[in-house]
């Protein structure tokens, strides 16, 4: 069985707001054995609509529509709809009863345009919307089935959580599916490509492998398709065992997840605790660990130390090793890392100083140059990396890179803790 996802609205095609919506409904059209043939946006515009309707019929079982279901002159959907599906619409009373409590509760008064929320498709069944004024619809049209949700993200996982999924789980045809991903780390995607080569060209029709690559992470998804999901769990689960033995400590972990993650979850286990001396990254080692719940467990501070006057003032650099070596050296980070270790008295520091770009750069430091050092239990580790010209790139590479060798030494020092 297979869908197709149209979201509608102009602000997602000038670039306004990003469409989650379509990425979260495929989540649960996939858990639940139902495929996503395509996702298509197109604008408030009825001959668009209409076409992108067309086509997805030819497509898909299922066809599932989001936005222009407000009450405001752009929003065209309801009006398309009735046309494509040559109906008519009536006002539903349960619906608007439901919108009056609305504005009552509210203390607004209720415009004609808001009492024409509750216009349904005479061909529809409603999917009552508990949360908001604009219903959902379930049409069934020429052995097709439409879906059709508002385009506010909590107001259509209300409908399909409390509507949709429980009537799709009912339906005969849906194929079991299952992705089991593997996150890895420190090889690139060509690499790890060539590394694995020959499990990928042994792996058998219902199984496909797709690489999903951002800089310094890649994560391998493996999805399965057959008639029993026990059987598929058991299938990619041997693959990846044998994946991770072939790239040894690439390997970061069996599971869709993050690095930071991985580092929050050990940390907070362990009860160790983290601080970071950034330069180059401006903070964005520290934002990457406390945009995680619960970071606080485990992560003290952060000294974003970009001048020399202040790598001297905050962490204690010094001003001989800022002469003789320069901020970006080995020197250098060696020294903020463990200042900073010491300073906000954790178990980890990690330090980065580096020439983002776009300019700054000498035929000896070009641009790109980074020196990342991590201070542990028991050693203070450094390396230099040589990136890109693009300072954005640059500043996510470091910090991926910064979190990888803090990784790798805080779980070499945990397997040491741990031997006999």
């Amino acid at each position: 069985m297979q869908a197709e996802i149209i979201t509608i609205g102009d602000e997602i095609l000038i670039g306004q707001i990003i469409d989650t919506n379509s990425a979260w409904i495929a989540q649960q059209l996939n858990a639940i054995g139902i495929h996503v043939k395509q996702v298509s946006s197109i604008a408030d515009n009825p001959a668009d609509i209409t076409v992108a309707l067309m086509l997805a019929s030819g497509r898909a079982d299922i066809v599932v529509i989001t936005g222009g279901l407000g009450p405001t002159k752009d929003d065209v959907t309801k009006q398309t709809l009735s046309a494509y599906f040559d109906c008519g619409l009536h006002l539903d009373p349960e619906v608007l009863a439901h919108v009056e409590s609305i504005f009552q509760r509210s203390n607004r008064p209720m415009l004609e345009k808001n009492r024409r929320q509750a216009d349904v498709l005479d061909k529809s069944e409603v999917l009552f919307n508990q949360v908001g004024t604009a219903p959902g619809m379930w049409v069934e049209h020429q052995h097709k089935r439409y879906i059709i949700m508002p385009g506010v993200p909590f107001e259509m996982k209300h409908v399909m959580q409390e509507r949709v999924l429980p009537r799709l789980r009912q339906l005969s045809g849906r194929t079991p599916l299952w992705h089991h991903t593997v996150l890895t780390g420190g090889l690139g995607e060509s690499f790890l490509a060539e590394k694995i080569a020959d499990i990928e060209a042994a792996l058998p029709p219902h199984i496909r492998l797709a690489y999903l690559p951002k800089p310094g992470i890649v994560r391998l998804r493996l999805t399965a398709t057959g008639d029993a999901l026990e059987t598929l769990k058991t299938e990619t689960a041997t693959i990846s065992q044998k994946i991770k033995e072939r790239i040894g400590d690439h390997f970061l972990a069996d599971e869709d997840t993050t690095l930071e993650v991985l580092i929050r979850d050990l940390m907070k286990q362990q009860k160790l605790v983290l601080a970071t001396a950034e330069s180059c990254t401006g903070g964005n080692i520290a934002r990457l660990i406390t945009s995680l719940p619960g970071s606080s467990s485990m992560f003290e501070g952060g000294a974003v130390t970009y001048s020399n006057a202040m790598k001297m003032k905050l962490l204690s650099v010094k001003r001989d090793t800022l002469d003789t070596h320069g901020a970006v050296s080995e020197e250098t980070v060696r020294e903020m890392a463990a200042r900073a270790q010491a300073y906000f008295n954790v178990d980890y520091a990690i330090a980065v100083s580096g020439i983002a770009g776009p300019d700054g750069g000498t035929p000896e430091k070009p641009v790109g140059l980074v020196w990342i050092a991590v201070a542990g239990k028991k050693s203070v580790i450094a390396r230099k990396h040589v990136f890109g010209q693009d300072r954005a790139i640059n500043i996510e590479r470091s910090s991926i890179a910064a979190l990888l060798m803090l990784w790798r030494l805080l779980t070499a020092e945990l397997d040491e803790r741990a031997r006999p």
